[in-house]
């Protein structure tokens, strides 16, 4: 279906089209990710901030190093950090040399929970791109980069 279709309209400018057709896509992948995580009581942006916490390899990460690394940039990333902390997912603590840094670490039991998720939503990505075959991701990752220059 074009997004000409799933808009019902019939003429846009190349430029609207590739952005309506942007935004439509990021939705729809977003909502088959968000479906596969669903059961674990997780948003997706919490699952970000779980990933950005493991690649930091043990070393504490500020709120504002977990912001600059989200996929979708948000003002909320201490109401994220709290819902996991809640959930015993992440740890805050003062930095012993600095005592206003704020450092945010991963726990066990985070780390376990992504342990689970990861395969879900290595599945849940291949379900967005099955369309499309090795070549044709590498050209779309590729144009998409450039559309950020």
């Amino acid at each position: 279906m074009t997004i000409e279709e799933v808009i019902q309209t019939k003429t846009l400018s190349l430029s609207r089209k590739l952005t309506i057709n942007l935004l439509y896509s990021a939705n729809w992948a977003n909502d088959i990710i968000t479906e596969a995580i669903k059961p674990f009581d997780i948003s997706l942006q919490q699952f970000n901030v779980l990933r950005i916490l493991k690649g930091q390899k043990s070393k504490p990460a500020n709120l504002s190093t977990i912001n600059s690394r989200m996929v979708a940039k948000t003002s909320n990333t201490t109401r994220l950090v709290d819902k996991l902390i809640a959930k015993g997912y992440t740890e805050r603590t003062i930095c012993p040399t600095n005592r206003r840094k704020v450092e945010i670490t991963i726990t066990e039991k985070g780390l376990k929970l992504l342990d689970i998720i990861n395969p879900i939503v290595t599945t849940a990505e291949k379900k967005v791109t099955q369309q499309l075959n090795d070549n044709e991701l590498e050209t779309l990752n590729k144009l998409l980069n450039k559309l950020r220059q």
